[in-house]
Formats: C-alpha cells, structure tokens, sequence
C-alpha cells in the first residue's frame, strides 16, 4: 500500500500548484490514499465547502486541518455533515466535525487522525492521551493509521512519533510549512517527519508576503497578510506500508517547484 500526503495547501497559488502538478504525482507513485492538509486553502487561513469539494474533486481523499479550519465560519455547519474534511481530535467534544475518518482502499481500510500539539498554541486537550484514546480505538479497524499532527514545536512533533513508534503507521507534522530533511522510520516501524512542509509561494514567508511578515516583525503590530503571486512548490512524502502489520516499509520526500 501506499500512501501520498501533501503539505499545507496555501491559498489559490497552492491549489493551482495542486492541479498542476498531482497528475504526475499519481502516475508516478500510484497511491493508494491521498491526503492533503487544507487548512489554509482559502485565501491562506481557512478552508470553505466549495474549496473542500475542489480539492476532493483534483484526487484527494482526506483533507486534514489544524487551528485554522475554524477561520471561515461557513465551514462549520458542513464539517458536521460529511466526514473526509476532520479537525483536530483534541478540541472539545462538542466542536462540529471529526477529528478522525477510516476510509477503504483497493490495499484495505486506512484510519487518518488529526491533532494539534499545545506548545505555542491553544491549551487544548492533551494530543498525547488523545492519541493513546484514539488510536485504541482506530486499530480495531485497521492497523494503519496516519496522523497528522498539526503542531509548532519540533519537539512535540519528535516525541509523540517516539510516543506512538509501533502503534500507528507515521506521524507528520504540519503546521510550519517549512518542509524538513528528517524523515525515518522508527525502529517500531512508524514513518516520521517534522514537517511535510507546504503547497504554495515559493517565494514568501510560510506562505504570506515577504513584506507583509517583515512589516510585522518590524513593527510588532497586527499587519494584514496576503498571499503573493509568482514561482510556487509542492512538498510531499510518500509512505510505502505493509497493510497486513500496518508497520511503514519506507518514507520518501517530495518536493516540486514551478
């Protein structure tokens, strides 16, 4: 089996980028399940349903999210109405949608679980003990379960994959957009990497305009930010399983530039 996931879908450049290049991406990988993050897809904070339903429409079986799927509030409603767009599994239990999905594959069932680390962010949950919860659960299903855990500290990322090495198949970490040289599989047989990475502007500051960033950190005052145009990339990893053990076979880097 093998499992395509696609870093932080940025704005209109991003999902014109997608377009371009997933055709080529699936003849020469043949994924099984395509997953991409779509948090930030429209406009660069947040995902609407029509954007959802694009991406679905391009190949994409499951879109995860992070702390910016709740910036366009239309989504809210709709996330409550399907179950292959999932929100962080640490939010409260009320909050609308799944922070979950088990899908089917031609190789067999795959679990996606999304979470969102709490250093430098929200005070939510604890993802460690969500995790543990979550994926009891999901291996009564299927063995292989991708998570992504949308997080900002490298080590949050680095020591839940350690905290799940052998229980679930990879745990990637979005969130950043700056895709990471690290990726491995554990001596338990789960893939990691820090950070998938970004499909986007290439030439920005994780996804938003160089002056935009630079005039807020300069000023250190609220500064509106806008998606820039020109060069953009793709940034990906490839997992190659053994559906039977759920266990990851090898983990490969992608990344494409316009």
């Amino acid at each position: 089996m093998k499992v395509l996931f696609i870093g932080d879908i940025i704005g209109e450049p991003g999902r014109k980028m997608l377009k371009q290049a997933l055709p080529d991406l699936l003849k020469a990988h043949v994924p099984d399940l395509v997953i991409a993050n779509g948090e930030n897809a429209a406009g660069g904070f947040g995902i609407t349903p029509e954007i959802a339903e694009e991406l679905f429409s391009l190949g994409i079986h499951v879109l995860t999210s992070g702390n910016h799927v709740w910036d366009k509030k239309e989504i809210e409603p709709w996330l409550g109405k399907q179950d292959h767009l999932i929100r962080p599994a640490n939010y409260p239990a009320e909050t609308p949608g799944s922070g979950s999905v088990v899908v089917s594959s031609d190789r067999g069932k795959v679990a996606v679980l999304n979470l969102e680390g709490r250093v430098f962010m929200s005070p939510l949950e604890d993802p460690f003990r969500v995790a543990e919860r979550e994926v009891e659960r999901l291996r009564k299903e299927t063995r292989t379960i991708i998570v992504d855990f949308h997080a900002e500290a490298t080590s949050e990322k680095a020591a839940l994959a350690w905290h799940l090495d052998g229980k679930v198949t990879a745990v990637l970490g979005t969130h950043t957009h700056v895709q990471t040289a690290d990726e491995r599989v554990l001596p338990g047989g789960t893939a990691f990497m820090t950070d998938v990475g970004m499909t986007g502007p290439s030439d920005s500051v994780i996804g938003v305009k160089k002056e935009d960033a630079i005039a807020r950190f300069l000023t250190q005052r609220p500064h509106r930010f806008e998606i820039p145009k020109g060069p953009t990339q793709l940034d990906a990893v490839v997992i190659e399983v053994d559906q039977k053990s759920g266990k990851a076979k090898t983990i490969e880097r992608i990344k494409i530039r316009s």
